[in-house]
């Protein structure tokens, strides 16, 4: 039976050695990970940041907030009734905390209070759904949470 003999200073460069190792790989691994921002223009978004604190005060001002109703094949979208006959312009935004690419868009196409999304054109995922719209000259905003797992 024979054991291998290494002096300290063989022993201290396996050390050094490894942990570049170690470093390197952590470095190439954190290298490929995709960090994606809220907002391409984020610091922009902040300074305006004041007309969507406004724009939430007219919201809940109102008789009754935005409601999201989920179906296995749609998602319903019912304004207040404060909008009955009103033309409203603006957009809903399905926000995903988990990947940029699965955010969706869309401009507020509604009759009668209600708008239909199809859910088809959204991945089964946790959604923040940011709604802003405007009727008669007054901005409104208002933030709700969906899941569509």
């Amino acid at each position: 039976m024979s054991t291998v003999k290494m002096s300290w200073g063989t022993r201290i460069a396996l050390l050094y050695g490894g942990f570049v190792v170690l470093i390197v790989t952590l470095v190439a691994s954190s290298m490929r990970q995709s960090f994606d921002l809220v907002a391409p223009d984020y610091y922009g978004q902040e300074i305006k940041y004041q007309e969507v604190i406004d724009a939430g005060k007219n919201q809940s001002a109102l008789s009754a907030p935005v409601s999201l109703q989920v179906t296995p094949s749609n998602i319903t979208v019912n304004f207040p009734t404060e909008f009955k006959d009103k033309a409203l312009v603006g957009t809903v935004l399905f926000y995903s905390p988990v990947h940029a690419a699965w955010d969706k868009e869309i401009a507020i196409a509604a009759s009668n209070n209600t708008m239909e999304i199809a859910r088809n054109v959204l991945p089964g995922n946790y959604y923040k759904v940011k709604l802003k719209w405007e009727a008669d000259g007054k901005k409104y905003y208002q933030e709700s949470e969906v899941s569509l797992k």
